[in-house]
């Protein structure tokens, strides 16, 4: 059991210290620790709930295992917190954060029901593109570290530009990159000017737009696939009475099609930093993604 563990409950009995808020339910070296808190969600309707933390021998290098029940809540709403406490924990750095997990519950808005499951599926389904833009980065390692583990942990692809302004470039399920977006400004990312560990709160959303309505010249437009659907019409029957001739020719074009037909649905793959000293080295390494008119977009606003 790691002292990180038996540290983070002493403080939780001292924050939770109202008759009935906290209860160490089991402690042992082989299986670690169960504690109990008792605290509200819904925000200002403040809902009770009770929850069940599993500290095993490991933490906090891995998450908590999480219970959630309520009397004022269904069975359902109670499966769905947990299972964004769950999701929360998983993004969260390996320190220890029961405390950080319940603070955050407080604040979260609680439905009579889940969202509409057509809505929810087609929003998910469809690619969105985003910028972000970061006020600093400090401690440069910890950031981007819970940068890439976030994109990997969402399901997103991305990247992280640094220079005189510092964006994030993502693609991915609009509420997905939300919750990106939700974890900036709730999770603590970074150090101040005095070394403290500090929030993304000055974080700001540039552009977000479905990557099919986005996309332009130069990343993906619609109309340079029909334009190249064309060319492939065209040329598909010459090679056909090529390829009597010269077998060998008619896979070389039949490649150069292939290429043609991909190089306008170019995406972001994986989660990729780089550095750029200038506004023509930053339009540089959007024209490399494909995204030279979602930069156009966002020049203004860089140079305000």
């Amino acid at each position: 059991m790691s002292d990180a563990a038996l540290e983070e409950v002493s403080v939780l009995s001292s924050i939770y210290c109202g008759e009935g808020e906290f209860q160490l339910i089991q402690q042992s070296a082989q299986d670690g620790l169960t504690v109990q808190v008792n605290s509200t969600v819904g925000g200002e309707r403040r809902l009770d709930v009770r929850l069940l933390f599993h500290l095993q021998p490991s933490y906090p290098s891995c998450p908590p295992a999480i219970s959630v029940s309520s009397t004022a809540l269904s069975r359902t709403q109670c499966r769905n917190i947990r299972q964004t406490l769950l999701d929360q924990a998983a993004a969260l750095p390996p320190e220890p954060m029961v405390h950080q997990l319940v603070e955050w519950l407080q604040c979260v808005e609680v439905t009579e029901k889940c969202r509409g499951g057509e809505e929810e599926a087609k929003e998910r389904e469809e690619e969105w593109t985003a910028v972000l833009s970061l006020d600093h980065i400090r401690s440069r390692s910890r950031y981007v570290g819970l940068l890439e583990r976030w994109s990997r942990t969402l399901q997103l692809t991305g990247c992280l530009l640094l220079g005189q302004s510092i964006l994030v470039v993502l693609q991915g399920a609009r509420p997905n990159i939300k919750e990106f977006c939700r974890l900036l400004k709730t999770v603590k990312v970074d150090v101040d000017s005095s070394g403290k560990k500090c929030k993304e709160r000055m974080m700001k959303v540039l552009i977000e737009s479905p990557l099919s309505s986005s996309c332009g010249h130069g990343y993906g437009s619609q109309a340079h696939d029909s334009d190249v659907a064309e060319k492939w019409n065209k040329d598909r029957t010459s090679v056909a009475m090529w390829s009597v001739l010269d077998h060998t020719a008619a896979a070389l074009i039949m490649v150069s099609l292939c290429v043609s037909l991909r190089v306008f649905s170019i995406s972001l793959q994986g989660f990729v930093v780089k550095n750029y000293e200038s506004f023509p080295e930053l339009a540089a390494a959007f024209q490399e993604i494909n995204m030279t008119e979602l930069y156009q977009q966002i020049l203004p606003s860089l140079r305000d």
